[in-house]
């Protein structure tokens, strides 16, 4: 193993994925599944994260899956990849939190975003606008002190049994982001969605703005990704169809939907617009054998240099992506 790769934390995010033939209740099932396989294979972390309303997606309620996660398994982290601040009141999220770190002292990690909901309509059943994205610093801020015990946006107000409990709390961003985990003294979890130059400029502009807190005393950086191990290189990049080819349908019809098989996705027939969608969605995205990926993973990390990598990877074939989280295993470990 590379002295790059040996220093630097590996981790899991699922997003609970459905798959055609297979419903939401499956795929949190399986969500569960995953976490004590990935806890037997020594990943640091395993993240739960939250979408409303979306067909392809089950997670939509992190903090009660989360919940599940750590009751079946012992010793990984656990925590939310994350909770969409805005969509919440702090004092609701703190609370949950509390709960979870007073059940599982010392596994809970609390990832945060600033995202909304996915359409006008799901906002408006959230009972959230646009604009409350705007809002992520303040309630950011409103969050973390309920577990100090001096937020002040409620006077008198106290998250039960948050207050005095300390919870890790990293920010999820991308670009303008990261701005807010530098100015917060909080880890970063970045990806590449506006492609790898933009990510290392942010990661550098986030250690130049970090300002140490009682959250952290020094810059923390989580990249993540999709990454896809195989015996071949074609078999690592089929891995990646089903999720590329449900990121190019989510942009032509406003939906994710269930993934489907890479041989049906090999099948179908694509508009120009889609083709090039998909194409995108297979550009950039590490995969290949091990070798490959491991020379991958030392230009990344020894790029940007991260403390830590969050890996993404979701496809229809679930043998297929337990054999490449097992195979990453034997790289990281």
């Amino acid at each position: 193993m590379s002295t790059v790769i040996a220093q630097t934390r590996f981790s899991v995010l699922d997003r609970s994925r459905t798959r055609e033939g297979h419903g939401s209740p499956q795929a949190l099932r399986d969500t569960v599944a995953f976490a004590r396989e990935a806890e037997s294979l020594g990943y640091h972390r395993f993240w739960v994260s939250e979408h409303h309303s979306v067909p392809g997606v089950a997670g939509s309620a992190p903090t009660v899956l989360a919940a599940a996660v750590a009751a079946a398994t012992t010793r990984i982290r656990v925590g939310t990849g994350g909770v969409m601040l805005p969509n919440h009141q702090p004092l609701v999220v703190a609370e949950q939190f509390g709960v979870l770190e007073s059940l599982f002292p010392g596994r809970i990690d609390m990832g945060l975003g600033r995202s909304v909901g996915f359409t006008g309509g799901i906002r408006k059943a959230l009972g959230r606008g646009k604009e409350d994205a705007g809002d992520f610093t303040a309630q950011l801020a409103e969050l973390l002190g309920y577990f100090t015990g001096d937020q002040s946006a409620h006077p008198q107000v106290h998250a039960r049994p948050a207050e005095g409990l300390r919870v890790p709390a990293f920010v999820l961003a991308t670009g303008a982001g990261a701005q807010v985990a530098a100015e917060a003294g909080l880890p970063l979890v970045i990806a590449a969605v506006r492609g790898e130059d933009a990510m290392l400029r942010a990661v550098e502009e986030y250690r130049d703005a970090f300002r140490p807190s009682a959250w952290g005393e020094r810059p923390y950086v989580v990249l993540s990704g999709t990454v896809a191990v195989a015996e071949t290189t074609q078999e690592a990049r089929r891995i990646l169809l089903p999720e590329a080819w449900s990121t190019a349908y989510s942009r032509t019809h406003g939906e994710f939907p269930p993934l489907i098989s890479a041989e049906k996705v090999l099948t179908l027939s694509m508009t120009d617009r889609e083709r090039t969608l998909f194409d995108e969605a297979l550009r950039g995205q590490l995969h290949g054998t091990e070798d490959e990926v491991t020379d991958g993973l030392e230009k990344i990390i020894g790029r940007s240099g991260a403390d830590e990598y969050l890996v993404t990877t979701s496809t229809y074939d679930r043998g297929a992506m337990l054999d490449s989280y097992r195979r990453l295993a034997r790289i990281t470990a």
